[in-house]
């Protein structure tokens, strides 16, 4: 079954600058939520000869999910729902009769990205840090243990015997079982080798059978599996199939996610396609039960059978019932607001794009209302949108990169069809200059051109830490590099850039990069929760709305942006703004 390394071995290339990347750093018409004035004085020979007084007015243009993604879920003694979210680095406890959020643990509490959950036998809480390679454990008593297993760590799930298990997904390939006290070494079942890296092909959310077999999808081979997880002592497999410990069940699924049994030993498999099946595991048919909104994660059952789920690109959480149909707990929506970009149409109306990690969101840029949302692919295919963190406008076209995918694409949103790509290392921002793309790029080092990512402002971990905003006007470039607070103008001739020299500076953590139409430079200031502008001629500072609830820093190892909070404006002058800490896209208008 080596030919399942095939399914997944090109796509995965550009998620593999994660296992390197480890860097150091030093919205409606709703009633205005903060206004500022600001005076703007203007001498001429020591006599102020006019006073303007701007009024800024922010309110919410739009207003997304109550979690940033929803994935793996179980449920407590006390009939909570327990629900990880690898974007939000959080566990969030809620009453699955009406959604009430009852609890957040998060990272004070050792969670990290947690993508699946399942309560122990003692009712201790176990959950998997996908991205830092960590399961966590915290007992009844709120005392947590963390073990290191790998990065990729996905799927977490007892046996009816007590015994733990875990597998890796997206960085990793692999089956492990581990100590349920995560003292003693995990123990390998299925290890990847460089001549077989996919043994598996990505063994996601599982459950066990009476027949004691495991079974579960493979994420990116279209399969559901079952396999004989041995005891301690046997030898570890690099061919699962071959050696015979691993056996297909079904197939012809896209991107199978989770597979769970009812009570009766039914095997659910859900696809993120939003296809729920059902699967006879003796002879391998599937029957549709429901068809539900793209992005589907993981589902469980309750001690009476009723079937919960969740949606991680649009963050909702649903009870389904025996008809098929969706009770919503938790309404969907953004779920993690990222860059912004402004197209133009010919009725010289905006529309306002939002990368939202896992698709891209095109707004109504008057009312908030969504008029288009293009799914991105953690795997993409030919010709399929990565998932996309950032935005910039090119023309009628858009820019969509993603550090996670490693991906900088140009893409037609008329034609929905990618122009140009690049593979990249971990792009935050990029736009469009003369006939190049310039990238700042954590995974390459700086700021670079993408046509052959020669270096343009490098990090040298001196005066440059983590560039990541960019703007420009056709002849110059602007970068924010959110590592030291400055914001740094380059000069070109023609393709040339003259040395960089900082504009501004003592900046907290500057992110999102744009000029406003009277020739300012916006940018938004993560860690003080605020808008600033910069005159372009002096180099000064001032605020323009503060109080943004906007994104956490990212986890050791990442991109400190994590979430980039990003800045676009539109043709009438409004600045529209992402609040990824609250999955808000805020406006800006000058009354």
């Amino acid at each position: 079954m080596k030919t399942i390394d095939n399914f997944i071995k090109k796509p995965l290339l550009a998620l593999a600058i994660l296992a390197v990347l480890i860097i150091p750093y030093s919205c409606t018409d709703d009633e205005p939520i903060t206004s500022l004035t600001e005076k703007v004085e203007a001498e001429e020979e020591k006599e102020i000869v006019e006073v303007k007084e701007i009024n800024y007015v922010l309110t919410e243009l739009a207003t997304g999910a109550a979690l940033k993604g929803a994935n793996g879920l179980d449920i407590s003694i006390d009939g909570n729902l327990y629900i990880g979210s690898v974007l939000g680095l959080e566990i969030v406890v809620m009453n699955k009769e009406n959604g009430t959020i009852i609890n957040r643990i998060g990272r004070e509490m050792g969670v990290n990205g947690a993508d699946d959950v399942v309560f122990g036998p003692d009712g201790s809480l176990y959950w998997t840090d996908i991205l830092i390679g960590e399961v966590g454990k915290m007992t009844p008593e709120g005392v947590v243990t963390k073990q290191f297993v790998a990065p990729g760590v996905n799927p977490i799930n007892f046996s009816p015997e007590g015994r733990l298990f875990v597998a890796l997904d997206f960085l990793g390939d692999g089956l492990y079982e581990l100590d349920p006290d995560l003292i003693e070494p995990p123990r390998p079942i299925v290890v990847a080798t460089p001549e077989n890296p996919f043994p598996l092909g990505f063994l996601n959310a599982f459950d066990f059978c009476s027949d004691g077999r495991l079974y579960g999808p493979l994420f990116a081979a279209g399969l559901v599996i079952r396999v004989d997880v041995g005891n301690p002592g046997d030898p570890v497999s690099t061919d699962p199939f071959g050696d015979g410990i691993a056996e297909v069940v079904a197939t012809g699924f896209e991107h199978p996610a989770a597979a769970k049994f009812d009570s009766n030993e039914v095997l659910h498999v859900v696809d993120q396609t939003g296809e729920v099946f059902k699967i006879n595991i003796n002879t391998g048919e599937k029957t549709l039960f429901t068809t539900l909104d793209r992005g589907l994660d993981n589902l469980t059952f309750d001690e009476d059978d009723a079937l919960y789920m969740t949606n991680n690109d649009l963050g909702w959480v649903a009870e389904i019932l025996p008809s098929g149909a969706a009770r919503t707990i938790s309404p969907g929506g953004m779920v993690a607001p990222q860059g912004l970009a402004v197209l133009t149409g010919s009725d010289n109306q905006d529309a306002l794009f939002v990368a939202d990690q896992y698709s891209l969101i095109e707004l109504n840029a008057v009312n908030g209302e969504q008029e288009n949302i293009y799914r991105g692919y953690l795997i993409p295919g030919e010709g399929d949108l990565t998932t996309p963190q950032n935005v910039s406008a090119d023309g009628n076209n858009l820019i969509i990169s993603a550090w996670f995918g490693g991906l900088v694409q140009v893409w037609d949103p008329q034609a929905n069809m990618i122009l140009e790509s690049y593979a990249m290392g971990a792009p935050i921002d990029v736009i469009r200059f003369k006939d190049d793309l310039i990238v700042s790029d954590l995974g390459l080092g700086g700021v670079v051109w993408a046509s052959d990512n020669s270096m343009i402002l490098p990090i040298d971990n001196a005066t440059v830490f983590a560039p990541g905003g960019l703007a420009t006007d056709g002849e110059t470039v602007w970068v924010a590099d959110w590592g030291t607070g400055l914001v740094w103008q380059i000069d070109f001739e023609g393709n040339i850039p003259s040395t960089p020299f900082p504009i501004a500076s003592d900046l907290m953590n500057p992110e999102g990069l744009a000029l406003d139409l009277q020739g300012n430079l916006l940018v938004v200031e993560t860690g003080a929760s605020r808008l600033s502008k910069i005159d372009l001629a002096t180099g000064e500072v001032t605020t323009i709305v503060e109080g943004l609830e906007l994104s956490d820093p990212g986890l050791e190892g990442f991109p400190p942006t994590w979430g980039f909070d990003g800045v676009a404006v539109g043709s009438t002058g409004a600045i529209y703004i992402s609040g990824g800490g609250a999955n808000v896209v805020y406006r800006v208008t000058q009354e």
